[in-house]
Order: structure tokens, then sequence, then C-alpha cells
């Protein structure tokens, strides 16, 4: 077991486990070291870093993704670009070295049918930084699992309830790869997720039943949108409050204002709002950087092929992002652990008070 840990400037410390994927970090530091317990707003360089390696879906091109209604936010099922090259992929990491804890790996489809997923994954451990994947299972077979096996810290199989899902979550978990879930939650969708919940029918041997919430993005729908006020909402976050359910499950940042709101008895210091250009960045196939993978429109972009990633993290663009979260909903009781929620998208943000 390693822990690593990124003294960011002498403002705060962040500590990651190499095996676990714990994840803790202090307050900002007074001038004689002390934590005051003042959440730091942003570190000096990615430490996560969600890397869009593919630049086009087998999956989604097959047909299956329309098939089985799935709305992929990267229109994977008619996109069809170049994945990431290898170079250009080793010349992101060779940048994070001792700066970024972990990266995810996935884009516009399944990283492992990347041409080069074996040569990715180990040149991340080259350079200390942890790798994880999400696959829809599609193309998932034994010679991927042992690769995975080899050099990823955790894998989570989208939720599509087809025999490929069931296939590959059997196949990782015998191979004792940590394995989550990722459950898109919506309109079509919440009734299914309470159901699970309350019946306990998270698949034995899962490590996390992460919920993502959908964004109108891309082939997201806006009638699939949850809206605060709907009653659903209120059953779904008292189960997430239950200590056996909150033990097996997880959530995106997009759904933390409605934790905060409807989660009492979840501690604060167990989640982050949204960490996009704060902690976090995202780098698509074709080399641009943005704070979050769900900016489809490159409000806020550069490219990598010009500018180094710490050039993009210190720029005048990501740091107008930052005033959003500094700035929105003053006067609230909840903004310190909020921030005001999803700076692209205010119709998701899960509060009735809004910005």
């Amino acid at each position: 077991m390693t822990i690593r840990k990124i003294y960011d400037s002498g403002r705060f410390i962040s500590a990651f486990n190499d095996e676990n994927g714990d994840y803790i970090r202090t307050g900002i530091l007074d001038e004689n070291g002390n934590d005051t317990g003042i959440d730091p707003m942003f570190a000096d360089f990615p430490q996560l870093l969600d890397i869009g390696i593919m630049g086009h879906c087998q999956h989604g091109l097959s047909g299956k993704c329309k098939e089985l209604g799935i709305q992929c936010y990267q229109s994977g099922a008619y996109i069809d670009m170049p994945n990431m090259p290898f170079e250009d992929f080793k010349t992101i990491i060779s940048q994070c070295e001792g700066r970024t804890f972990q990266v995810a790996l996935g884009g516009r489809g399944d990283s492992e049918m990347h041409e080069d997923f074996e040569n990715i994954l180990s040149v991340c451990r080259h350079y200390g930084i942890v790798p994880n994947t999400t696959t829809s299972g599609y193309g998932l077979d034994n010679e991927k699992v042992k690769i995975i096996k080899r050099y990823c810290g955790a894998v989570a199989v989208s939720w599509y309830k087809t025999e490929y899902t069931y296939k590959a979550i059997n196949m990782l978990l015998d191979a004792g790869v940590t394995t989550n879930i990722h459950f898109v939650l919506g309109q079509n969708s919440i009734d299914e997720a309470i159901d699970i919940l309350s019946k306990d029918l998270i698949p034995k041997g899962i490590s996390r039943f992460i919920f993502l919430l959908h964004k109108p993005v891309g082939m997201g729908d806006k009638n699939r949108i949850l809206r605060a006020d709907d009653i659903r909402i209120k059953k779904f976050f008292d189960l997430l409050s239950d200590s056996y359910i909150a033990e097996r499950t997880g959530f995106d940042s997009c759904l933390v204002p409605g934790i905060i709101k409807n989660c009492i008895n979840i501690m604060p210091e167990s989640f982050d709002a949204c960490e996009a250009g704060r902690f976090s960045a995202y780098i698509g196939a074709d080399m641009m950087m943005s704070p979050c993978s769900f900016d489809r429109q490159n409000k806020v972009s550069m490219s990598l092929k010009e500018y180094t990633i710490k050039e993009v993290w210190d720029s005048p663009e990501f740091s107008k992002l930052r005033e959003f979260f500094e700035k929105s909903c003053q006067g609230c009781y909840y903004r310190s652990n909020c921030l005001g929620g999803c700076p692209y998208y205010p119709e998701i943000r899960l509060c009735k008070e809004g910005v």
C-alpha cells in the first residue's frame, strides 16, 4: 500500500491511498501549518484528470445505445472521430507526475477498445498515477480483464442491463477487480433507482452502485431532467441516508445540491461540491482541455497542442469559472458545501433556491 501526498504550494495537503482509492485533504493551513478548517477553493494542478482517449464508440455506432434508449452525452451513436494517439496521451501523463493522483479513462467509447489500451495503462503506472476506467461491457473479454486487473484501480460498468452488462460484471468480479456500477439518474430512471435501493437489488460483490445525474448534453433529452420539486427526490435521498445503503452507494458531484438539502445524516466532509476546474479537468481525444466533460460547446476549452496543462489550469478562462463558485448563492446557508451546483446547466441543480 502506498500513501501519496501533494503539498499544494503550502496552502493545504492532499493524500491518496493507491490501494483503495481513499482521498483526503486538509483545510487551508495557516502560517504555522495548522489546519484552519477552511476548504481550499482549488488546487495548483488537477489532482484528478478525466481523459477521453476514445474518439468513437463501437457500442454506440453499432446501434445498441439507441436500441436501449441510452442518451449518450458524447453523441457516440453518430460521431466517429479518431482515438487519442498514444504519444499524445504520454505527453499528458508525463506532465502529471507527482501532481495528479489518478485518471479516469473514457471519452466517446469504452477505453478497453483503444488500440493502445495496455500501453496507456502501463505508462500511467510508470509515472505513479492510478488509472481507472468505465465500460459498457460490449467488447470486454478475458484478455482485456487481465490487463485491467494488472493496472487499474477500479472499473465502473454502465448499468445497461444487457447480457454483456452482467457478463462484464461477473468477469471483473471473478478476476478480483474492484467493480462499481454507473447508473444514470433521471426522470425516466428514478423509480428503478428507488426500487433497487429499497429492495436491496445491488448485485453482490459490487463495491459501489454510483448514481450519475442526467444532463441535457449531446443526445441527452431535457425531458429526463430531474426537478427539485419532484416528490420522488425526497424518497430517493431518504434511502441514501440509510447507513447500510450509504456504504454501498456513491454519486457524482452534480448530485451534491440534492444531497445537502435532503440527506441530513451525511457528513459534509465525506463529499465534494462540483470539482470542475477546481480539482479536476477533462481532456478530449482531440487534446482540448476543459474543466468538465459536459462542456460539449467548449465554452472554457484550450488546446494542449498549444499549451501545457499547467498553463491551461492557470488561464483566465479557468479562473473565470472559479469565480462562479466563489460568488454564487451568497447568503445561502448551504453554499460552503454546495458552491452553487453546476456552473454549466442551472436546470439540473436539485435545489429550489437556484442561484
